[in-house]
């Protein structure tokens, strides 16, 4: 259990940022002091790059360094038919370099596009035109979806999804689906949504 480990004491002026409250709530179990987190507010419109950089984008950045922990994508060649994708990070460093500060990258996970069994992949088909509602919280993952080998030839003009993104909403519909709904990526607004959503399709 992460929270039940002695940690040392953090230096006071060292300042941990979040993007959203899942990664705070990781940050908090993790031993970090909740006046050590900048995370945007609960009510914010996206939890995202850009709510992080309104929130703390207006700082003495100068001459100062922030470490980005982000995934990389594996190079067993699972996710090689996705194509390389922009993160919210990129954009994110970027704004810092542009306010003096010096930014490094480090590889904590790796993405990789799954493996289906048999009965996935005709699930997965089946879904693609019987009403169910699909939720994506990643471009990636709608790519990873239109390159299985398994799903080539599936129309998704009838398939109906809910992203929790502008960037996801417009990678779906580029990649054919039908029907995108956009939500706040808080479960009771994608609750909500789905309620809306099931009752236009019913």
């Amino acid at each position: 259990n992460v929270a039940s480990k002695e940690f040392e004491p953090l230096p006071p002026n060292l300042r941990f940022m979040a993007p959203g409250p899942g990664t705070a709530a990781a940050l908090l179990a993790a031993g970090v002091p909740s006046g050590q987190i900048d995370t945007p507010p609960l009510d914010a419109d996206q939890f995202d790059s850009e709510a992080l950089w309104k929130r703390v984008g207006q700082r003495d950045w100068q001459g100062r360094r922030v470490l980005i922990v982000r995934g990389v994508t594996g190079q067993d060649g699972q996710s090689s038919q996705a194509p390389a994708l922009s993160s919210g990070r990129d954009w994110l460093s970027r704004q810092w370099g542009a306010a003096g500060c010096g930014v490094d990258f480090l590889g904590v996970y790796e993405r990789r596009a799954p493996v289906w069994r048999p009965e996935q992949v005709q699930r997965a088909r089946l879904a693609s035109a019987d009403g169910s509602v699909w939720l994506f919280s990643s471009s990636e993952a709608v790519h990873h979806l239109a390159a299985m080998p398994a799903l080539q030839g599936v129309d998704w003009h009838r398939a109906v999804a809910i992203a929790t993104h502008p960037r996801i909403t417009a990678t779906a519909r580029n990649m054919g689906w039908g029907r995108v709904a956009e939500s706040r990526p808080a479960l009771a607004d994608i609750l909500n949504t789905l309620v809306s959503l099931q009752s236009s399709l019913f």
